[in-house]
């Protein structure tokens, strides 16, 4: 039985966008369309294996095929296979060979790559088209509707009128988009935008669609401000934290500005960013690009103002400089290691003072020293095995502990996200937790990952278990047994975060709709197999049923596990009858676009 956590806990998260899937199209030739997409199929920390697959999804056969993409600075491609691979800069184009270039209606060829770097590929085109799958040569796109004009705003919501678009084979419909992503696919030239949250700017635009599915450009943004004032949380002593992803930004078009329009900002107290890593014993600073370096525009800007080209500091540490300064009650913590980058964690209990001092300056760059209030120090696992195994022995992580708290006095938040495993025997029995939590503000106890299709015949099992139930696979596996064990360690209930997952894990080629049954391998997922996002499961796979305090769903032939607004309910519950310091979730991407988990978690521990 393999225990493992989702990157701040666990593989399949830190991945992102590294395992993600970027779907990408575009023309092939006329009466013909096509698509394309990557994954990085393997990771070793200084490189990656990249694969991409071109599927004929036309009519028509095609004969030849180019892909082209941008890799951010950084990042790039070493060797290939099975296409001619070329760069200009950061720009990268790979065709076919002389053997696999044609490719009949419904055929795919994929090829590969070694790269470097961590990031993901993005501007890409199909043989000179879009990225949409949708575009037809020879047939002309249809022009930018007007700009939307804004009426009738109130609290939670805002009716838009646009000008028609014009094409030469006539509309089907328009997408109107909120900050840069699709909320409704409408065919008349209005639309009423509800469930806002107030005292919020929201900028919005549309795009035409023909009758061909061929997306037009997108016309000019209008910004609209909800009314009424922006709502403080009441005061509290439950903690509600949540984790912001540095890859997510890429793939996942998840920016610090969403936690506005979904209102989850209002809701949390506490942002883990994720993650740093940690190389030769020290904190260091993972992708530049994405933290510091992105210009954003106005309408995706948190302040609503663009970035410029000459300021000192862009990315997503400026958009979270920007949060707090909307939401000064909420405090910011840099998260280093997960489950890819912990390897490095046995060279930084060698020294820890080393380790500890490192950390403090990446946290307090001065480029970014009023972003972060702290440290959160993510290591999977102490003395004893995640992707790596580790034997600095069980005192390693108390020093590491005491060390941070060190250097970085009283005055900083310094936490640590620790395994769930309650077996006996298991990860917590293996480091002095109990030692090290006298320097540490809390832990997250990463209370998910359980049971998954890691395990591909099954039995089928709530990734999530609240508590053990008759037929569980593993005892010890479940969040009680975990928190019972902490507690009988001495750690303070009021210093431990009962952990939620924003995500369900699934099999396929189940037969048995309750938990038990047995599976062939993974349910297909949109960034990995077995993995998929809760704003994704709640329709494709409805729940069907509860156990052990988390809900599962079987649909088809698929069997997933995850929580919904009524079982975090219940866990919520269950925490403050623990006495437990609060929750925390990973992450925010796996949410709904109106925040309806967060507010679950934000409601449940009031």
């Amino acid at each position: 039985m393999r225990f493992r956590h989702r990157a701040a806990a666990g593989l399949a998260t830190l991945l992102l966008p590294l395992s993600g899937l970027v779907a990408l199209a575009g023309p092939a030739q006329a009466a013909t369309s096509a698509t394309a997409t990557y994954a990085k199929t393997q990771d070793w920390g200084s490189g990656f294996e990249g694969k991409w697959t071109v599927k004929n999804t036309g009519t028509t056969t095609i004969d030849s095929w180019t892909v082209e993409w941008d890799f951010p600075s950084g990042t790039k491609v070493t060797s290939a296979w099975d296409a001619t691979v070329t760069n200009s800069g950061d720009h990268w184009t790979a065709k076919n060979k002389g053997w696999n270039g044609t490719l009949a209606p419904g055929a795919s060829v994929s090829f590969g790559f070694n790269g470097s770097g961590s990031g993901a590929p993005s501007h890409c085109k199909l043989n000179g088209g879009g990225c949409d799958g949708t575009s037809v040569p020879g047939d002309e796109a249809p022009s930018a509707p007007g700009t939307p004009t804004a009426s009738d705003i109130t609290d939670t919501s805002v009716k838009l009128s646009w000008s028609a678009a014009t094409d030469d084979k006539g509309i089907k419909n328009y997408d109107v988009l909120r900050d840069g992503a699709p909320v409704a696919t409408v065919t008349g030239t209005s639309y009423t935008d509800t469930g806002l949250t107030k005292g919020t700017d929201y900028s919005y635009s549309v795009q035409a669609r023909d009758t061909a599915d061929q997306t037009g450009p997108v016309s000019g943004a209008v910004r609209v401000r909800t009314t009424g004032e922006t709502e403080e949380p009441p005061p509290g002593d439950k903690i509600k934290l949540g984790y912001f992803t540095e890859w997510g930004v890429y793939g996942r078009n998840y920016h610090v500005k969403n936690l506005v329009t979904s209102g989850s900002a209002a809701k949390i107290t506490h942002i883990n960013y994720a993650f740093g890593n940690v190389v030769n014993g020290q904190c260091k600073l993972d992708d530049s690009y994405a933290a510091t370096d992105q210009a954003y525009t106005a309408d995706k800007s948190v302040s609503g103002q663009a970035d410029t080209w000459d300021q000192p500091l862009r990315g997503s540490f400026n958009q979270l400089r920007q949060l707090k300064e909307k939401y000064p009650h909420i405090k910011i913590l840099y998260s280093f290691g997960g489950w890819t980058y912990s390897g490095g964690f046995g060279q930084a209990a060698q020294n820890p003072a080393a380790f500890a001092k490192s950390c403090k300056a990446v946290v307090e760059d001065p480029r970014w020293a009023d972003v972060f209030d702290g440290i959160d120090i993510d290591w999977e696992y102490p003395n004893a095995c995640g992707l790596t195994c580790d034997n600095s022995g069980p005192e390693a992580f108390e020093n590491l502990s005491r060390a941070l708290r060190a250097e970085f006095g009283d005055d900083y938040l310094v936490t640590a996200a620790i395994t769930a495993d309650g077996s006996n025997g298991g990860k917590l029995d293996a480091a002095d937790y109990a030692g090290a939590a006298q320097y540490l503000d809390w832990y997250n106890v990463m209370t998910y990952d359980y049971f998954g299709a890691f395990d591909k015949d099954g039995p089928t099992a709530p990734h999530s278990p609240l508590t053990s139930y008759n037929g569980i696979p593993q005892e010890g596996f479940n969040s009680a047994a975990a928190i019972a064990k902490l507690k009988a360690k001495g750690v303070p209930a009021s210093k431990l975060l009962l952990g939620i997952g924003f995500y369900g894990r699934g099999w396929t080629g189940v037969t048995q709709s309750t938990p038990g049954g047995s599976a062939t391998g993974p349910a297909p997922g949109t960034y990995e197999a077995g993995i998929e996002d809760y704003k994704v499961l709640k329709n494709s796979c409805p729940a069907t049923g509860t156990v052990a305090g988390t809900a599962y769903a079987y649909c088809g032939s698929n069997w997933w596990s995850y929580d919904t607004p009524s079982t975090i309910n219940g866990k919520m519950s269950w925490a403050k009858s623990q006495g437990l310091g609060g929750a925390f979730f990973w992450e925010f991407s796996g949410d709904t676009t109106n925040g309806e988990l967060v507010s679950a978690i934000d409601s449940g521990l009031r």
